[in-house]
């Protein structure tokens, strides 16, 4: 597993984990696309902003790893502003390529881009 060193281990002060500390023994959680409701929570929501600020300053538009990116945190994002960036995708998978969507992130989160 790919370690992302100086990604934000979490959004700063609070407790959403953006990051795991260690693989886990029976592989990695599969991805899987979380849906996003409008009466979500205004923390929750700022998480969300948080993390895609942080894959934007750390990552860009080029394709990154998996790696040690927390699922649950990135299952809010995956499949709208974080997408697959390779043909088959395994989902289970820490060395999965991912990418930013530029276009729906912009329109979804545009003070990330600001």
């Amino acid at each position: 597993m790919e370690k992302h060193r100086g990604f934000p281990g979490r959004l700063p002060g609070t407790d959403f984990q953006f990051v795991i500390r260690r693989a886990h023994k029976d592989g990695a959680t599969p991805l899987r696309a979380r849906e996003r409701f409008s009466d979500r929570r205004p923390p929750d929501k700022r998480a969300d902003e948080g993390f895609l600020r942080a894959l934007w300053e750390h990552f860009g538009d080029a394709p990154f790893v998996r790696g040690n990116l927390d699922a649950g945190r990135l299952g809010w994002l995956f499949g709208r502003e974080v997408i697959a960036a390779e043909d088959p995708f395994d989902p289970a998978s820490y060395d999965a390529l991912l990418r930013i969507d530029e276009d729906v992130a912009r329109v979804t989160f545009p003070d990330v881009f600001r």
